[in-house]
């Protein structure tokens, strides 16, 4: 009996694919989905893009994106929330912002949803730390705390209501707590 064997997917042919919801993230040849996200997820994920937004886009800092496909690394992947510097914002001829963002993010967030790999997650982050993103955050709702990852650096751990989360060089004066964070989730 003779076995054809597949070629695996390429990420060029992946890329040609229609997006779906939820989405999809291409990795090695192999795609897969994300979850739907649940109440407390949407909320953070909504927060966290309306907090950044006013902090960041109206002085042209940065602008946070929620849910938008960064493909680099011959990985194409879905941030949870994204963060890029302004200056470095994809345009299209008109100037207006590109549909395609063929770059890693500055600041990459991610949130924990139930049932979902931490690790696969966290493989996602150092992947970004290792294209050039500054900061990744892996918000674990369940546990009421924050990992924190910068290259170079060993992961942060931010449990205590009182902490700072830490922010990119590019926005040194970002203030959010943990405890603001949680907070959230009560409003």
């Amino acid at each position: 009996m003779t076995q054809t064997l597949t070629p695996p997917l390429t990420l060029a042919h992946f890329l040609q694919l229609p997006e779906i919801k939820p989405a999809q993230e291409y990795n090695n040849g192999k795609i897969s989905q994300k979850p739907m996200p649940q109440g407390k997820h949407s909320v953070l994920q909504t927060e966290l893009v309306i907090f950044l937004n006013q902090a960041l886009k109206i002085a042209k800092i940065a602008r946070a994106f929620s849910e938008l496909r960064f493909t680099f690394g011959d990985k194409s992947l879905v941030p949870d929330v994204a963060v890029v510097q302004w200056a470095k914002l994809p345009r299209d001829p008109q100037g207006q912002i590109a549909n395609r963002f063929d770059l890693a993010p500055d600041w990459t967030i991610e949130i924990l949803s139930p049932g979902q790999s931490s690790t696969k997650i966290t493989k996602n982050i150092v992947h970004g730390l290792n294209h050039g993103t500054s900061l990744g955050w892996l918000i674990d709702p369940a546990e009421e705390t924050v990992l924190v990852y910068q290259p170079h650096r060993s992961p942060q751990v931010c449990d205590r209501p009182e902490q700072s989360l830490p922010s990119p060089d590019f926005a040194p004066d970002l203030a959010l707590s943990v405890e603001q964070l949680w907070a959230w989730l009560w409003e």
